[in-house]
């Protein structure tokens, strides 16, 4: 398919600007939904918001009819109108000035970065930088930058191509494993009203975008590994956070989310292993 990228570059620089007040009941579904510990909540108005949990908010809302084959709102609209069918977060970048806090209000500033162009091993990929700046009243809390990438179709009837898997790492300090399973998958597509099919419709994720079996989200593979941390070091404050997906990992494998400290006591490695050794996500955080 040929891509017009000069057309989709029109898009660097296009702006949204979004306001919502930070609600309690997301934040004490995500909790549910995660086994949190008993003292984590119930949160409440004053309640501090735990990193990455602020993907509960500035949740868009499409119209039923305004979305497409694949559950995603057709494109256009603030994002380009890349025309491949396939897309996902692929990674992304944030730091934390200050906590937010249930019952605050606060101004989501949104904008086209960047938007290119490659050729992988499955055809065309453009990849989509966006970036958000949350304030609140005394200032910036988070700024960060989210990677998007868009694919080529494939035959149902084959699998979807991944990266060359590569081994994780084994020198882990701590280690939890995880089973994920269809109820986990719903709950945090609802909790985050995405409605990308490959995290529920089986027949669809296998059928037709050749997955085998539900596809964990990404923005939910990257929150249980800032869980661990945030469980191992209890207290700790976190400044800044990188990750970057490598490999989907399925509703059919059990997986494990890793992390080691570093040796300068700053930078926490952090990473998921599936079954059968490989890396999926590697991220880093630098403790405030």
């Amino acid at each position: 398919m040929k891509i017009d990228i000069k057309h989709l570059r029109q898009w660097i620089d296009r702006a949204e600007t979004q306001v919502e007040r930070l609600a309690a009941f997301p934040a004490n579904a995500l909790a549910a939904t995660l086994d949190c510990p008993d003292h984590d909540f119930p949160f409440a108005d004053g309640s501090p918001l735990p990193p990455l949990w602020h993907w509960l908010h500035f949740l868009p809302h499409h119209r039923l009819a305004e979305t497409g084959a694949d559950g995603h709102a057709r494109v256009g609209g603030f994002l380009p109108p890349v025309p491949l069918p396939r897309r996902m977060w692929a990674g992304g970048r944030l730091n934390f000035h200050r906590p937010l806090h249930i019952g605050q209000t606060v101004t989501r500033e949104s904008r086209v970065l960047d938007v290119t162009l490659k050729e992988g091993r499955s055809g065309n990929l453009v990849f989509v930088k966006v970036g958000h700046t949350l304030s609140g009243a005394d200032g910036v809390a988070i700024s960060e930058e989210h990677d998007i990438v868009y694919r080529e179709a494939v035959d149902g009837a084959a699998a979807a191509p991944v990266a060359a898997a590569r081994p994780a790492p084994l020198d882990h300090a701590w280690q939890r494993l995880v089973k994920p399973d269809p109820v986990l998958l719903f709950r945090y597509s609802a909790l985050t009203f995405n409605s990308h099919r490959i995290h529920y419709d089986r027949g669809y994720a296998s059928g037709v975008e050749g997955y085998p079996g539900l596809v964990v989200h990404g923005p939910l593979v990257a929150t249980l590994l800032l869980e661990l941390l945030r469980r191992e070091l209890p207290g700790t404050a976190i400044g800044a956070f990188s990750f970057r997906a490598l490999k989907p990992l399925v509703d059919t494998d059990e997986f494990s989310v890793c992390g080691a400290p570093g040796d300068d006591g700053k930078i926490v490695r952090l990473w998921t292993r599936d079954s059968s050794g490989a890396i999926t996500m590697e991220a880093s955080a630098t403790l405030a």
